[in-house]
């Protein structure tokens, strides 16, 4: 079985990540898309929320199960006996970083490789942090993100103005 991970934090998943899953999804047998549970950051949804609305998003691609991790991605391949690793490219500086990360995957586990995918080019300017910074002045996310996460990105915004009010 040709087994692939694709990690992320996808805090939201967009539709530059969608366009990765789907993608790649078609080139092996089973994809799972994994969730890395970082505590030094606060992600805007909780890992939970996370695998929710990505199981939510992927339900119609059959051969993609979603799961969070701590830990390094190549030993969450190692584990779940993938041979690939999955990473989307936007742009020359998406690509320094993750061939960097990719040959040291390599040494750390010699039989996992690294397969990158160019983001369409629909989807090259987009990252988790500009949907979020877009979203917090309320602008329109409708390009960026599925209708669902939309939803509930406004949500958490909406909850935040509302804790911030009551603190001040």
């Amino acid at each position: 079985m040709r087994r692939a991970v694709y990690p992320g934090s996808f805090d939201p998943v967009t539709l530059g990540h969608l366009d990765i899953i789907r993608r790649s999804a078609a080139l092996v047998d089973e994809l799972i898309v994994a969730v890395l549970v970082n505590r030094a950051k606060t992600p805007l949804f909780s890992e939970e929320e996370r695998v929710k609305m990505l199981m939510e998003v992927t339900k119609d691609v059959p051969n993609v199960r979603v799961e969070a991790f701590t830990g390094l991605s190549v030993d969450f391949v190692k584990k779940c006996e993938a041979k690939f690793i999955v990473r989307g490219l936007r742009a020359i500086t998406d690509f320094e970083y993750e061939l960097q990360m990719a040959q040291t995957n390599r040494i750390m586990a010699p039989g996992i490789d690294t397969i990158f995918l160019t983001t369409n080019l629909e989807y090259a300017y987009l990252s988790s942090t500009t949907v979020k910074e877009v979203a917090f002045y309320h602008g329109d996310i409708s390009h960026f993100v599925p209708e669902s996460v939309a939803e509930k990105i406004y949500e958490k915004v909406q909850m935040r103005e509302k804790c911030h009010e009551q603190q001040n």
